[in-house]
Protein backbone atom coordinates (compact mmCIF):
# COMPACT_ATOMS: atom_id res chain seq x y z
CA UNK A 1 0.00 0.00 0.00
CA UNK A 2 1.72 3.50 -1.10
CA UNK A 3 1.95 5.82 1.37
CA UNK A 4 1.23 9.80 0.99
CA UNK A 5 3.58 12.37 1.86
CA UNK A 6 2.08 15.43 -0.23
CA UNK A 7 -1.29 16.02 -0.28
CA UNK A 8 -2.38 19.41 -1.98
CA UNK A 9 -6.01 20.46 -1.28
CA UNK A 10 -7.94 22.98 -3.58
CA UNK A 11 -4.91 25.63 -3.33
CA UNK A 12 -5.01 29.10 -5.05
CA UNK A 13 -2.34 31.12 -5.51
CA UNK A 14 -2.72 35.00 -7.06
CA UNK A 15 -0.88 37.34 -7.66
CA UNK A 16 -1.30 41.34 -7.45
CA UNK A 17 0.55 43.65 -9.97
CA UNK A 18 -0.77 47.17 -11.00
CA UNK A 19 -0.68 48.32 -15.11
CA UNK A 20 2.16 50.28 -16.12
CA UNK A 21 0.13 52.91 -18.09
CA UNK A 22 -3.25 53.02 -16.07
CA UNK A 23 -2.05 51.95 -12.57
CA UNK A 24 -5.04 50.15 -12.00
CA UNK A 25 -4.45 46.79 -9.75
CA UNK A 26 -4.27 43.39 -11.78
CA UNK A 27 -5.24 40.06 -10.40
CA UNK A 28 -2.63 37.04 -11.69
CA UNK A 29 -4.48 33.82 -11.07
CA UNK A 30 -1.41 31.30 -11.47
CA UNK A 31 -3.11 28.91 -9.64
CA UNK A 32 -6.51 27.70 -9.59
CA UNK A 33 -7.89 25.01 -7.25
CA UNK A 34 -5.05 21.96 -7.25
CA UNK A 35 -5.45 18.80 -5.69
CA UNK A 36 -2.50 16.84 -5.82
CA UNK A 37 -1.15 13.56 -3.88
CA UNK A 38 2.32 12.61 -4.01
CA UNK A 39 2.95 9.20 -2.54
CA UNK A 40 6.81 8.50 -0.45
CA UNK A 41 9.35 7.39 -2.66
CA UNK A 42 8.08 8.11 -6.04
CA UNK A 43 8.81 10.61 -8.86
CA UNK A 44 5.96 12.36 -9.84
CA UNK A 45 6.27 14.88 -12.74
CA UNK A 46 4.36 17.79 -13.26
CA UNK A 47 3.89 19.02 -17.67
CA UNK A 48 2.39 21.93 -19.52
CA UNK A 49 3.25 24.70 -21.54
CA UNK A 50 5.64 27.76 -20.09
CA UNK A 51 3.33 29.99 -17.90
CA UNK A 52 0.97 27.46 -16.56
CA UNK A 53 1.72 27.45 -13.40
CA UNK A 54 4.61 24.82 -12.58
CA UNK A 55 6.95 26.81 -10.82
CA UNK A 56 4.03 28.91 -8.89
CA UNK A 57 3.23 25.77 -7.45
CA UNK A 58 6.64 24.83 -6.88
CA UNK A 59 7.23 28.03 -4.76
CA UNK A 60 4.23 27.59 -3.15
CA UNK A 61 5.18 24.01 -2.01
CA UNK A 62 8.28 25.93 -0.76
CA UNK A 63 6.92 28.67 1.01
CA UNK A 64 8.59 30.96 -0.98
CA UNK A 65 5.39 32.87 -1.73
CA UNK A 66 1.90 32.68 0.50
CA UNK A 67 -1.01 31.01 -1.02
CA UNK A 68 -4.40 32.70 -1.44
CA UNK A 69 -6.48 29.88 0.10
CA UNK A 70 -6.07 26.01 0.12
CA UNK A 71 -3.72 23.50 2.45
CA UNK A 72 -0.51 21.69 1.78
CA UNK A 73 -0.18 18.52 3.81
CA UNK A 74 3.26 17.15 4.82
CA UNK A 75 3.24 14.29 6.41
CA UNK A 76 -0.24 15.32 7.97
CA UNK A 77 0.97 19.07 8.90
CA UNK A 78 -0.92 21.82 6.94
CA UNK A 79 2.36 24.09 6.32
CA UNK A 80 0.65 27.12 4.58
CA UNK A 81 0.11 28.84 8.44
CA UNK A 82 3.55 28.06 9.19
CA UNK A 83 5.48 30.79 10.69
CA UNK A 84 7.50 29.97 13.96
CA UNK A 85 11.17 29.56 13.55
CA UNK A 86 11.65 26.64 14.65
CA UNK A 87 8.20 24.79 12.87
CA UNK A 88 10.26 26.61 9.56
CA UNK A 89 13.45 24.62 10.61
CA UNK A 90 11.50 21.34 10.71
CA UNK A 91 9.95 22.33 8.03
CA UNK A 92 13.57 22.57 5.26
CA UNK A 93 14.59 19.83 6.81
CA UNK A 94 12.18 17.69 4.75
CA UNK A 95 12.01 19.87 1.83
CA UNK A 96 14.42 21.27 -0.51
CA UNK A 97 14.43 22.67 -3.78
CA UNK A 98 16.43 22.28 -6.96
CA UNK A 99 16.41 25.46 -9.30
CA UNK A 100 16.22 26.12 -13.23
CA UNK A 101 19.38 28.30 -13.08
CA UNK A 102 22.21 27.17 -11.17
CA UNK A 103 24.61 29.60 -11.59
CA UNK A 104 21.86 32.42 -10.72
CA UNK A 105 20.63 30.21 -7.61
CA UNK A 106 24.70 29.76 -6.45
CA UNK A 107 26.15 33.04 -4.69
CA UNK A 108 28.84 33.64 -7.26
CA UNK A 109 30.72 35.77 -4.12
CA UNK A 110 30.61 32.21 -1.90
CA UNK A 111 33.29 29.45 -2.04
CA UNK A 112 30.92 26.04 -2.76
CA UNK A 113 32.09 24.83 0.53
CA UNK A 114 30.65 27.78 1.97
CA UNK A 115 27.40 27.12 0.36
CA UNK A 116 26.98 23.99 1.41
CA UNK A 117 27.26 24.64 4.83
CA UNK A 118 25.17 27.48 5.34
CA UNK A 119 22.15 25.35 5.49
CA UNK A 120 23.69 23.42 8.50
CA UNK A 121 24.76 26.31 10.50
CA UNK A 122 21.10 27.70 9.99
CA UNK A 123 18.96 24.65 10.64
CA UNK A 124 21.07 22.46 12.71
CA UNK A 125 23.22 22.66 15.98
CA UNK A 126 26.54 20.48 14.47
CA UNK A 127 29.53 21.45 15.25
CA UNK A 128 32.03 22.69 12.36
CA UNK A 129 33.73 19.16 12.08
CA UNK A 130 30.63 17.03 11.67
CA UNK A 131 29.52 19.82 9.12
CA UNK A 132 32.38 19.69 7.21
CA UNK A 133 32.05 15.71 7.00
CA UNK A 134 28.69 16.12 5.90
CA UNK A 135 29.55 18.69 3.32
CA UNK A 136 32.55 16.39 2.01
CA UNK A 137 29.83 13.75 1.49
CA UNK A 138 27.60 15.26 0.00
CA UNK A 139 29.67 16.83 -2.85
CA UNK A 140 31.26 13.55 -3.65
CA UNK A 141 27.75 11.67 -3.90
CA UNK A 142 27.31 14.21 -6.48
CA UNK A 143 30.02 13.29 -8.39
CA UNK A 144 32.43 15.92 -7.41
CA UNK A 145 35.89 16.36 -5.95
CA UNK A 146 36.46 17.66 -2.36
CA UNK A 147 38.56 20.22 -3.92
CA UNK A 148 35.69 21.40 -5.15
CA UNK A 149 34.78 22.86 -1.99
CA UNK A 150 37.30 25.78 -2.45
CA UNK A 151 36.18 26.89 -5.62
CA UNK A 152 34.20 29.15 -6.72
CA UNK A 153 30.60 29.12 -8.55
CA UNK A 154 32.51 30.66 -11.99
CA UNK A 155 34.98 28.03 -11.66
CA UNK A 156 32.37 25.36 -12.99
CA UNK A 157 30.71 24.27 -16.12
CA UNK A 158 26.90 24.19 -16.01
CA UNK A 159 26.43 20.89 -15.40
CA UNK A 160 29.31 21.05 -12.07
CA UNK A 161 27.23 23.51 -11.21
CA UNK A 162 23.82 21.92 -11.29
CA UNK A 163 25.51 19.11 -9.47
CA UNK A 164 26.68 21.92 -6.60
CA UNK A 165 22.59 22.75 -6.74
CA UNK A 166 21.93 19.18 -5.96
CA UNK A 167 24.90 18.37 -3.46
CA UNK A 168 23.16 21.37 -1.37
CA UNK A 169 19.29 20.10 -1.50
CA UNK A 170 20.84 16.96 -0.06
CA UNK A 171 22.49 18.60 2.92
CA UNK A 172 19.99 18.02 5.41
CA UNK A 173 18.75 14.64 4.42
CA UNK A 174 15.36 15.75 2.92
CA UNK A 175 12.36 13.40 2.40
CA UNK A 176 10.92 15.77 -0.70
CA UNK A 177 12.62 17.23 -2.94
CA UNK A 178 11.55 19.98 -5.73
CA UNK A 179 13.32 19.93 -8.98
CA UNK A 180 11.90 23.06 -10.84
CA UNK A 181 13.01 22.67 -14.68
CA UNK A 182 16.71 21.47 -13.05
CA UNK A 183 18.06 20.28 -16.65
CA UNK A 184 16.30 22.52 -19.03
CA UNK A 185 19.24 25.74 -18.79
CA UNK A 186 22.29 22.03 -19.57
CA UNK A 187 23.17 20.56 -22.61
CA UNK A 188 21.71 17.70 -24.29
CA UNK A 189 24.44 14.96 -23.69
CA UNK A 190 24.67 16.69 -19.93
CA UNK A 191 20.59 16.32 -19.04
CA UNK A 192 21.11 12.92 -19.21
CA UNK A 193 23.88 13.10 -16.81
CA UNK A 194 22.11 15.00 -14.33
CA UNK A 195 18.93 12.87 -14.88
CA UNK A 196 20.74 9.81 -14.15
CA UNK A 197 22.20 10.99 -11.24
CA UNK A 198 18.88 12.25 -9.90
CA UNK A 199 17.39 8.65 -10.37
CA UNK A 200 20.03 7.29 -8.45
CA UNK A 201 20.07 9.27 -5.49
CA UNK A 202 16.02 8.41 -5.54
CA UNK A 203 16.91 4.87 -5.57
CA UNK A 204 19.82 5.37 -3.10
CA UNK A 205 18.40 7.81 -0.54
CA UNK A 206 14.75 6.81 -0.72
CA UNK A 207 13.91 10.15 -2.01
CA UNK A 208 10.11 11.88 -3.32
CA UNK A 209 10.89 13.99 -6.29
CA UNK A 210 8.06 16.39 -7.61
CA UNK A 211 9.87 16.94 -11.31
CA UNK A 212 9.04 19.91 -12.74
CA UNK A 213 9.61 19.79 -16.45
CA UNK A 214 8.28 21.18 -20.27
CA UNK A 215 10.27 18.08 -21.85
CA UNK A 216 7.93 15.37 -21.91
CA UNK A 217 10.94 13.09 -23.30
CA UNK A 218 12.65 13.31 -20.26
CA UNK A 219 9.52 13.37 -18.20
CA UNK A 220 8.92 9.69 -19.73
CA UNK A 221 12.09 8.49 -19.00
CA UNK A 222 12.19 9.90 -15.62
CA UNK A 223 8.71 9.58 -13.85
CA UNK A 224 6.66 7.41 -11.73
CA UNK A 225 3.52 9.63 -12.18
CA UNK A 226 2.71 12.91 -14.43
CA UNK A 227 0.09 15.93 -13.86
CA UNK A 228 -0.91 17.82 -16.33
CA UNK A 229 -1.15 21.63 -15.53
CA UNK A 230 -3.29 24.35 -17.79
CA UNK A 231 -3.67 27.95 -16.89
CA UNK A 232 -3.03 26.59 -13.41
CA UNK A 233 -5.17 23.75 -12.86
CA UNK A 234 -4.55 19.81 -13.42
CA UNK A 235 -6.36 18.73 -15.71
CA UNK A 236 -4.87 14.58 -15.87
CA UNK A 237 -3.16 12.41 -13.87
CA UNK A 238 -2.04 9.08 -14.33
CA UNK A 239 1.36 6.68 -14.32
CA UNK A 240 3.47 7.41 -16.86
CA UNK A 241 2.52 4.57 -18.86
CA UNK A 242 -1.43 5.58 -18.91
CA UNK A 243 -0.69 9.22 -19.59
CA UNK A 244 2.22 7.93 -22.41
CA UNK A 245 -0.27 4.87 -24.02
CA UNK A 246 -3.90 6.46 -23.54
CA UNK A 247 -3.87 9.73 -23.30
CA UNK A 248 -7.15 11.35 -22.31
CA UNK A 249 -7.66 15.07 -22.65
CA UNK A 250 -7.37 16.47 -25.51
CA UNK A 251 -4.80 18.74 -24.07
CA UNK A 252 -2.62 16.15 -22.94
CA UNK A 253 -3.16 14.64 -26.60
CA UNK A 254 -1.90 17.79 -27.77
CA UNK A 255 1.17 17.65 -25.95
CA UNK A 256 2.22 14.53 -26.49
CA UNK A 257 1.36 14.70 -29.87
CA UNK A 258 4.29 17.23 -30.29
CA UNK A 259 7.22 14.63 -29.12
CA UNK A 260 9.62 13.64 -31.71
CA UNK A 261 10.03 10.75 -32.37
CA UNK A 262 12.22 8.14 -34.03
CA UNK A 263 11.17 6.24 -37.07
CA UNK A 264 8.52 6.57 -39.68
CA UNK A 265 5.76 5.75 -37.74
CA UNK A 266 5.26 9.37 -36.66
CA UNK A 267 2.12 9.91 -35.14
CA UNK A 268 0.27 13.03 -36.45
CA UNK A 269 0.55 16.29 -34.68
CA UNK A 270 -2.67 18.31 -32.98
CA UNK A 271 -2.23 21.76 -33.76
CA UNK A 272 -4.04 24.19 -31.01
CA UNK A 273 -5.34 27.24 -32.23
CA UNK A 274 -3.81 30.65 -30.07
CA UNK A 275 -1.82 31.30 -27.31
CA UNK A 276 -2.68 30.09 -23.61
CA UNK A 277 -4.80 32.83 -22.46
CA UNK A 278 -3.84 35.31 -19.65
CA UNK A 279 -4.09 34.15 -15.96
CA UNK A 280 -5.18 37.83 -15.67
CA UNK A 281 -8.59 36.60 -17.46
CA UNK A 282 -9.45 32.99 -17.37
CA UNK A 283 -11.90 31.62 -19.80
CA UNK A 284 -15.35 30.63 -17.86
CA UNK A 285 -16.44 26.66 -18.08
CA UNK A 286 -13.23 24.65 -18.89
CA UNK A 287 -10.37 26.56 -19.41
CA UNK A 288 -9.30 24.75 -22.45
CA UNK A 289 -12.13 25.27 -24.49
CA UNK A 290 -10.88 28.40 -26.13
CA UNK A 291 -8.20 26.38 -27.91
CA UNK A 292 -9.66 22.84 -28.04
CA UNK A 293 -10.31 21.23 -31.13
CA UNK A 294 -13.16 18.93 -29.54
CA UNK A 295 -14.53 21.21 -27.60
CA UNK A 296 -18.43 21.43 -27.33
CA UNK A 297 -21.40 24.27 -26.25
CA UNK A 298 -20.89 22.63 -22.56
CA UNK A 299 -17.44 23.24 -21.93
CA UNK A 300 -17.79 27.22 -22.38
CA UNK A 301 -20.25 27.49 -19.39
CA UNK A 302 -19.09 24.49 -17.24
CA UNK A 303 -16.19 23.06 -15.39
CA UNK A 304 -15.58 19.60 -16.35
CA UNK A 305 -15.65 17.52 -13.04
CA UNK A 306 -12.60 14.56 -12.54
CA UNK A 307 -13.53 11.10 -14.35
CA UNK A 308 -11.61 8.28 -13.04
CA UNK A 309 -10.35 5.98 -15.49
CA UNK A 310 -8.64 3.94 -13.30
CA UNK A 311 -7.50 4.21 -9.45
CA UNK A 312 -4.72 6.19 -10.85
CA UNK A 313 -5.87 7.59 -14.05
CA UNK A 314 -8.19 10.51 -14.15
CA UNK A 315 -8.62 13.66 -16.29
CA UNK A 316 -11.32 16.87 -16.29
CA UNK A 317 -13.19 16.20 -19.82
CA UNK A 318 -16.49 16.81 -20.76
CA UNK A 319 -15.83 14.46 -23.94
CA UNK A 320 -15.88 11.80 -20.89
CA UNK A 321 -19.70 12.93 -19.31
CA UNK A 322 -21.43 9.63 -20.05
CA UNK A 323 -19.14 7.42 -17.50
CA UNK A 324 -20.04 9.67 -14.75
Amino acid sequence: MTETLLEIQDLNVEYKTKSVLSGKEKTIHAVNGVNLKINKGEILAIAGESGCGKSTLAKALMKLIDVKSGKINIDGTNIVNLRNHKELQNFYKKVQIIFQNPYSSLNPKMKIGDILKESLEINTNLGKAEIQKIVEEKISLVGLDKNSLNLYPHEFSGGQRQRIAIARALVLNPEFIIADEPVSALDVSIQAQIINLLRELKEKLNLTFLFISHDLSVIKYLSDRIAIMYLGEIVETGLTEEIFSSPKHPYTQALLSAVPELGTNHKEKISLTGELPSPENLPQGCKFHTRCPQAMDICKTISPKEIDFSPTHNCKCHLYNSMV
